[in-house]
């Protein structure tokens, strides 16, 4: 069948993903090679994700690659990617989807409400800040860079008292032994496309989309059709304080969308039901931009948002 070659970050959250779909591909009758790409977010450790400020810091370099026919496919976190992908580019497939909600992991703590008063918590996302300051405006967040090992390590060795990860990478790691509790979507809703795996081939390269094309997941596809759609409407990447997570419920989708102010004294929820994925995501970002999650947004482009301090 030819050889495919796939671009992929080198951490070892990303190489179990390419591993992941390599494995699909052979099973298939495909000969695999997997080259290690190095990214802009890969190289920039020392600065909250939110202060970096570029759209597809994860991807690009991949991209790049890809355009000019060093790989063929490349395999990302959609969470990682711009709501906007170059024509020239498709991603021809969502795999079926790991577990998209956030976990709170601690070596010494059940679940957020135990925290001690001023608890220390590792995050760089303005996303899981914002949701944690409604709850418990009292906890002192800190940045958290680096891959799942380095975050963990960072745990045990005590420089924080719990640290929100994804559930999805430490599933797929198989990294569990720290968690203590699957934040419920009321306290954290999770970033859109958390939890799923997107296979991105050049558009004009026919061969390609048609070998990788069954491995898209009709369900993956459609729930996080509509959560991209929200984050686009609202106009945001992936280091704004911005939720969505839609689900299938039959054949309706439901939709959950936050926005929130870094600080968390404003948090703003909308939850709807809808067949077309893309007009939910539309009709939940419209929704919660009339209830002031505009201003919001404002402020957090404006450079306004509070990073993180150092610890």
């Amino acid at each position: 069948m030819g050889l495919l070659r796939i671009g992929s970050r080198g951490s070892q959250l990303a190489l179990w993903q390419a591993d992941h779909v390599a494995a699909l591909l052979r099973s298939r009758g495909h000969d695999v090679e997997i080259e290690i790409i190095h990214t802009t977010g890969d190289k920039i450790l020392d600065v909250a994700l939110s202060k970096v400020g570029a759209k597809g810091m994860f991807t690009k370099e991949i991209e790049d690659a890809l355009a000019e026919g060093r790989v063929d496919l490349a395999v990302h976190s959609l969470k990682d990617l711009p709501t906007e992908i170059s024509p020239e580019f498709e991603l021809v497939a969502i795999l079926s989807r790991e577990d998209s909600r956030d976990v709170f992991c601690s070596r010494k703590f059940e679940n957020i409400d135990a925290l001690p008063q001023g608890g220390r918590v590792g995050t760089s996302s303005l996303r899981r800040q914002a949701q944690l300051k409604a709850v418990r405006a009292d906890l002192t967040i800190y940045p958290l860079r680096g891959n799942v090992d380095t975050r963990l390590r960072k745990l045990e060795s005590g420089e924080y008292d719990a640290i929100i990860l994804a559930a999805a990478g430490l599933n797929r790691l198989q990294k569990t032994a720290l968690v203590r509790q699957v934040i419920p979507l009321d306290v954290m809703c999770p970033a859109a496309g958390q939890g799923a795996l997107a296979i991105e081939v050049r558009a004009a390269d026919a061969k390609t989309v048609g070998q990788i094309k069954v491995l898209d997941d009709h369900s993956a596809r459609l729930t996080t059709t509509c959560e991209r759609a929200l984050l686009n409407r609202m106009g945001g990447g992936c280091q704004v304080p911005i939720g969505a997570s839609a689900e299938l419920l039959g054949e309706e989708l439901q939709l959950h969308g936050v926005v929130a102010d870094p600080d968390g004294g404003k948090v703003l929820r909308e939850v709807r039901q809808g067949n077309d994925p893309i007009a939910l995501g539309n009709a939940v970002a419209d929704a919660l931009l009339r209830q002031g999650g505009d201003a919001i947004l404002r402020k957090v482009y404006g450079r306004e948002a509070v990073a993180p301090q150092q610890p």
